[in-house]
């Protein structure tokens, strides 16, 4: 899954185009793009193999929010998925644990899937307690209901977005393993099938190594989503580790 953030204008639609046309090329492997709410009509109409989602979701369905955008809203704009607490939102807008489960739900609710984020700050993992926060976070935001089939999670560690930096493979293991295991202990098998992807600084460089640990199951990439050239070399790696 690929997350524009704030990038991407009409002039920008031909990459779209070219990256449905990659997924199409790779039906094994599922590739979407969550782009900026102004493009997700006009990338709904070029998304080929890929399917288009958006950035956030509202809590509410309707109501006095200025700005906001409702799951139905966005459906009917042509997403498929949505992102709901990246870190960025919970950063930025202050979205706390509660917030980001009620968007989750509001989102289900007009039938489109999501992407739930979760991850911790480089003061969490220099004090050793990377794991255990992280876990407690995703529980904290698991909607009631949760299930994989309308429901991924995305971890984040939160210092590696966009600097290049990643976590060690092992860190990752460790952290997946414990992301899995945090999920069975709410919602039992389920678990088993639901979705974790790696959303720190994935490229065509890592992914390969990224997505053969046994619980990365994708990547939630940035800025390396916003070209087909730099989007293309992850979606193959991703074809490799499935085949």
């Amino acid at each position: 899954m690929g997350n524009w953030k704030m990038n991407g204008l009409k002039a920008h639609l031909g990459e779209v185009e070219t990256i449905g046309g990659i997924a199409a090329d790779h039906r094994e492997v599922d590739v979407g793009l969550c782009v900026p709410a102004t493009l997700i009509a006009a990338a709904a109409q070029v998304r080929g193999g890929a399917f288009i989602g958006a950035q956030d979701c509202h809590a509410n369905a309707s109501g006095a929010h200025t700005g906001c955008l409702s799951g139905a809203m966005l459906a009917e704009a042509g997403a498929s998925w949505t992102i709901v607490g990246h870190s960025e939102r919970r950063q930025d807008q202050g979205e706390s644990n509660s917030d980001v489960a009620a968007k989750a739900l509001a989102a289900k609710a007009a039938g489109l899937n999501v992407i739930l984020c979760v991850g911790e700050s480089l003061d969490v993992r220099d004090a050793g307690d990377a794991e255990a926060v992280v876990s407690a976070q995703l529980l904290a935001s698991l909607p009631d209901g949760a299930a994989a089939d309308w429901l991924a999670i995305a971890y984040e560690p939160i210092w590696a977005i966009g600097t290049g930096r990643i976590p060690t493979m092992e860190a990752v293991d460790v952290m997946h393993r414990a992301l899995r295991g945090a999920l069975a202990s709410r919602i039992g098998a389920e678990a088993d099938g639901m979705r974790i992807l790696y959303g720190g600084s994935m490229n065509g460089d890592n992914a390969a190594e990224l997505m053969a640990i046994a619980d990365v199951d994708g990547g939630l990439v940035g800025g390396a989503s916003l070209t087909a050239g730099k989007f293309a070399p992850i979606i193959e790696a991703a074809d490799g580790v499935v085949a």
